[in-house]
């Protein structure tokens, strides 16, 4: 379905029981919602699953230029808003959480829970190149030579090797990425720096990451962690970046049972 909000069609699914609560599921950089396709059915046992392609991403609009984390977090608000949804928890992946912060941080009232997923506060300085690299990349020679090494971060090796089933259409989901929207988000994700600020974040908050997660490192999410009081942290063994399909039973485990302890 698509619906306009904050100036763009954003495409969304809903699922669920209509009277329940509503989770929100923001999907990683050069995904779509598909991504959450192995939480789905429990989510939609017990909650209304609100799941959207991210501006540039999916069959959501991607407008050419640099967006921002805050433009992000505008588009998410303004379509809660444009379905009539006041309150929502939310679970966010990498970008996800990135956006879900920033949201969180500007909008604390839409919030009744926060679940941060493979993500990170802060891009460090160092960094920074690596992420003005990827756009170059992507503007110049489209999506394809981006794919293999962002696998190779997103799924351990064992894993890549093992479930092709799993990996081949994550592999189709960045080729077919829109290069404007992947240069796009890319450009947002590496203004990141809310450290200093989240402390602010007063929302129930779970933290989860793959023990062997190279682009959001467990220290990433010990940070975030050590800043937001209360936080509950969960480190997935044998999973890297995509830990909900990497480790979608121990994922989804975890996510329900803090749901039901918040909700």
């Amino acid at each position: 379905m698509k619906i306009t909000a904050n100036g763009i069609s954003v495409n969304y699914t809903l699922d669920g029981p209509a009277t329940a609560p509503i989770v929100t599921l923001s999907h990683s950089l050069a995904a779509d919602l598909a991504m959450w396709d192995p939480q789905m059915k429990a989510l939609t046992a017990k909650y209304r699953v609100l799941r959207y392609d991210t501006r540039g991403h999916g069959a959501t609009d991607a407008p050419a230029g640099a967006y921002t984390l805050e433009q992000l977090a505008e588009d998410a608000k303004a379509l809660l808003g444009a379905l009539g949804i006041a309150r929502t928890h939310w679970i966010g992946l990498s970008m996800g959480g990135m956006i879900g912060q920033t949201l969180a941080l500007s909008s604390p009232g839409l919030f009744q829970s926060l679940a941060l997923c493979d993500t990170s506060s802060r891009i460090p300085a160092e960094a920074k190149p690596l992420w003005q690299e990827r756009i170059k990349t992507a503007e110049a020679q489209g999506m394809d030579s981006l794919v293999e090494p962002t696998i190779g971060r997103w799924f351990t090796a064992p894993f890549r090797d093992a479930h092709k089933d799993v990996v081949d259409p994550v592999r189709t989901r960045i080729r077919t990425t829109n290069p404007h929207g992947y240069a796009g988000c890319c450009a947002a994700i590496a203004t990141l720096d809310l450290t200093d600020k989240i402390s602010a974040i007063k929302a129930p908050t779970l933290i989860v990451v793959g023990e062997e997660d190279q682009g959001t490192p467990v220290a990433a999410s010990r940070a975030i962690h050590g800043q937001i009081a209360g936080s509950q942290l969960e480190i997935i063994k044998s999973a890297a970046h995509l830990s909900n399909l990497e480790q979608p039973e121990e994922f989804t485990r975890i996510i329900t049972s803090f749901l039901a302890r918040v909700a």
